[in-house]
């Protein structure tokens, strides 16, 4: 009951650390039963063929950086 509580807090987008106080366990026991249940989920499925491809921001965020100088 306790492990599948963590899994739905984290799959929520709860912090590990922020989960492991809350319900009274070790975080690494959290990421541990968050990895166990990911590992028996079926493969992502993925297209057989890509048609548009979108860059990601971070690309015109580092592009466009101000840095100063000395």
């Amino acid at each position: 009951m306790v492990r599948l509580a963590a899994i739905r807090m984290y799959v929520d987008g709860g912090n590990l650390r922020r989960i492991a106080r809350y319900l009274g366990v070790s975080h690494q026991s959290i990421a541990n039963w968050v990895n166990e249940h990911a590992s028996q989920l079926p493969p992502s499925p993925l297209p057989d063929t890509v048609s548009d491809l979108e860059m990601d921001e971070l690309f015109t965020f580092i592009n466009h950086k101000k840095t100063r100088r000395s």
